[in-house]
């Protein structure tokens, strides 16, 4: 996914919470305190798991692509090879779907590795309630039995929902739950993260 594909443009019929979201609110993390968060996050993915062969990176879809993009790119420099990332749609493992009232158009997953027996690190952009992750470990499990799966975010907001922990965050960032947090692109390409 390219940067393009998250909040950089709205369309004019968006309704004034979506511009807010793709253009208002406090900016928390802006391009340099992202790459700086991703390389830290890498560095400790490494020092959990030494031996890289057994390691792959799985992108939750939307939010967690670019984040896996930055990921794996400090990897590669760092182990000298590309780490096996995929990316995943998890719409149909949420529990709240049927909920919301609303029918998910589910995106595409890409999963080019076995994860038998391999170290999975789940990917996202912004850690909430849990019910994400949770719905991400069912969908692994659906591609085989990992030896562990691991949760890196680039921002861990709290007022957590289920027993989710995580292992790698890039910033911890106290929110209230009427605030939303976004990983957005800026129309120049720059990534942030606002609070809106």
């Amino acid at each position: 996914m390219s940067h393009s594909d998250l909040n950089s443009s709205v369309p004019p019929h968006a309704d004034p919470a979506e511009q807010a979201e793709a253009t208002g609110g406090r900016v928390v993390l802006d391009a340099q305190g992202i790459q700086r968060a991703t390389t830290r996050i890498a560095h400790e993915i490494l020092e959990r798991n030494p031996s890289a062969e057994e390691l792959c990176l799985v992108a939750i879809v939307r939010g967690g692509q670019p984040v896996t993009d930055l990921v794996a790119a400090q990897l590669a420099q760092l182990v000298g090879r590309p780490v096996p990332a995929g990316a995943l749609d998890i719409t149909l493992y949420r529990d709240d779907v049927v909920a919301r009232g609303v029918r998910p158009m589910p995106r595409p997953t890409r999963m080019p590795f076995s994860v038998e027996g391999k170290r999975v690190v789940l990917l996202d952009d912004v850690m909430f309630t849990g019910r994400t992750v949770r719905a991400a470990m069912d969908a692994v499990l659906d591609f085989g039995r990992p030896a562990a799966i691991q949760v890196a975010v680039l921002v861990d907001r709290g007022h957590r929902e289920l027993p989710i922990k995580v292992d790698f965050v890039g910033k911890n960032i106290p929110t209230s739950r009427a605030e939303r947090v976004v990983l957005r692109a800026r129309p120049d390409g720059e990534l942030e993260v606002a609070v809106v």
